[in-house]
């Protein structure tokens, strides 16, 4: 076998499912570009894959259509491995939809190379600094609170606090998709990637936070077409909390008070504070009117109403 850089993705990763919601995750961080596009792989409510090492990317697709058959993910694991010569040059790790995990290091990764399996959940790292970097991404991940993401996240800044891989950083991914088997393959809660970056996993986590708060905006939404604005606004104030730089989120709560609730004051102290130093303010004002012309806003003069409190 020749050695190729391109499949070489040694990195830490992990493959995780929230017991509460049934997502489903895999996290990772390496020392090449891109790793977002080789390493995870996942379906909702199927399961979830981290192939690494001296990579072999067919692992990723032939585990999620075993997964899809209801091969448990242990027996995955075995027959991935009993497939491939070269499987000792491989690390894989699988969950499936009810949590159970298997992983495989084989002996011929580069050291330091190991994992660990938990409930729920597998950490694996291969050519890192120091053999400590999975203890403490288990160790992370395990005391970690908030949701499947924000642990998964836990763990790769934990890794990289012990070192993390020798070569160093440069790209890292995080993916979660929902436990339901019945929603598409295409759907996911999470789907980031900093496909080159000097510090990729303070990176993703600013993008984690800020996707985070997308969720609970579109939570928000639910609630008022439910009926329920307290809630509505209560989610959509924490979403805003959680990620002032996003003021697509207040303009979009604004225009559905003023068109849906008839209340254009209520939106306008929603958007505000968000418009108050931005240089595209103007844009912004003149994008509520254009959604109003084209009827993207339905009830006549709403997003004029906004505008004119604003002004």
């Amino acid at each position: 076998m020749t050695l190729r850089p391109s499949q070489l993705f040694s990195t830490y990763s992990i493959v995780a499912r929230d017991a509460q919601t049934g997502q489903l995750g895999v996290a990772v961080q390496t020392h090449q570009m891109c790793v977002g596009s080789v390493v995870p792989w996942l379906i909702p409510g199927v399961g979830a894959v981290a192939t690494q090492s001296l990579v072999n990317i067919s692992f990723g697709p032939i585990a999620l259509a075993m997964l899809g058959e209801g091969v448990p993910a242990p027996q995955v694991i075995a027959a991935l491995v009993a497939s491939d010569a070269d499987a000792h040059r491989r690390q894989v790790a699988v969950v499936d939809a009810t949590g159970r995990v298997g992983a495989w290091t084989g002996e011929g990764c580069i050291p330091e190379a190991s994992h660990h399996i938990g409930e729920g959940y597998s950490v694996q790292a291969n050519m890192m600094t120091n053999p400590s970097v999975v203890p403490a991404m288990a160790a992370a991940f395990e005391s970690a609170g908030g949701d499947l993401a924000g642990r998964m996240l836990a763990a790769l800044q934990a890794a990289q606090a012990e070192g993390g891989d020798i070569r160093g950083m440069q790209s890292a991914a995080l993916r979660v998709v929902s436990g339901r088997r019945e929603d598409p393959f295409w759907r996911t809660d999470y789907d980031l990637h900093v496909d080159e970056h000097d510090d990729p996993v303070t990176e993703l986590g600013r993008l984690v936070r800020l996707r985070h708060a997308q969720l609970l905006d579109q939570q928000g939404y639910k609630a008022l077409e439910a009926g329920d604005r307290a809630q509505a606004m209560s989610l959509w104030a924490q979403a805003c909390a959680e990620a002032p730089e996003l003021e697509e989120l207040p303009f979009w709560q604004a225009m559905a008070l003023a068109d849906d609730l008839a209340d254009a004051e209520a939106g306008a102290r929603l958007l505000r504070p968000a418009l108050r130093d931005d240089p595209r303010r103007e844009h912004w004002l003149d994008l509520a009117l254009r959604l109003q012309a084209c009827g993207l806003v339905k009830r006549e003069g709403a997003a004029s109403e906004v505008v004119e409190r604003l002004r």
